[in-house]
């Protein structure tokens, strides 16, 4: 049994689902673990990770659009330390995920034909996020 264990920068233009599945694929070949266990974490509070659709930019939109509403921008909110971007941002990042574990088989993470691995950023302004990739296996 092997492991190996790195950590991606993800730059986010903004808010949105922004891909990054080739970076991960990309890091997997690399290692030569051809079965496995890949775990992806993401090490912020406001910006999460999703498998989601990589073919119909309308599902992506819809998923934005969606979160948006249930957690808008407003001077409700008792948190706003950096801005008002900042409470509606940890919400939708509560609801998703902030790690994901994928299968890894002949040396590629086993995703389905239209699964892409992305980056969710809730804040408003670009952010470099870092995500540790951890893979176990022989």
């Amino acid at each position: 049994m092997r492991q190996h264990a790195t950590e991606l920068i993800v730059t986010s233009p903004g808010q949105g689902l922004h891909e990054f599945t080739r970076d991960v694929t990309g890091w997997v070949a690399s290692t030569g673990i051809e079965q496995g266990l890949l775990t992806l974490f993401i090490r912020h509070t406001s910006a999460s990770l999703l498998i989601q659709e990589n073919a119909a930019p309308a599902a992506r939109r819809d998923i934005e659009r969606y979160l948006a509403r249930i957690a808008p921008e407003s001077r409700d909110y008792e948190h706003d330390d950096e801005g008002p971007d900042d409470m509606p941002a940890h919400l939708p990042s509560a609801l998703t995920a902030t790690s994901l574990s994928i299968p890894v088989a002949n040396g590629h993470p086993v995703l389905g034909t239209w699964q892409g691995v992305y980056l969710f950023e809730h804040r408003r302004a670009s952010h470099r996020r870092q995500v540790a990739l951890h893979l176990i296996g022989e």
